[in-house]
């Protein structure tokens, strides 16, 4: 759907996605925000012995305004991925294949290549 929307705003690199961390980790001076399972034990192993909360972020429906604000809106803390597509017609078939209508065309190339993007799921 973005892609279909925005394709000229995408085309000369004014469409950005704003990333939503996976944890937020809390010690007693300090809340870090990790975006990556790379990033989390990284930080654990920086706060090291210190003892932390560890909460796992779902989604941003459930975060908190102030969180919200904090990891997604602040202009001045927040994480932007710009939108550079390589090839922009194979970008737009694969915006259709993984956003739009067709279930079975979906399932159909998880079954056949989701082995590929294994090492970039979040299992946790």
């Amino acid at each position: 759907m973005l892609y279909t929307l925005t394709p000229t705003l995408i085309d000369v690199g004014k469409v950005y996605i704003a990333e939503t961390p996976l944890y937020e980790i809390n010690t007693k001076s300090k809340t870090y925000f990790a975006y990556s399972e790379t990033e989390k034990i990284q930080i654990l192993s920086k706060i090291n012995k210190t003892k932390y909360t560890l909460q796992r972020s779902k989604g941003l429906g459930e975060n908190d305004p102030e969180m919200m604000w904090t990891t997604t809106m602040n202009p001045d803390s927040r994480r932007l991925i710009q939108v550079i597509p390589e090839n922009q017609e194979e970008t737009k078939k694969k915006f259709d294949l993984l956003l739009g209508d067709n279930l079975e065309g979906r399932k159909e190339f998880i079954k056949n290549s989701g082995h590929n993007y294994i090492e970039l799921a979040d299992m946790s």
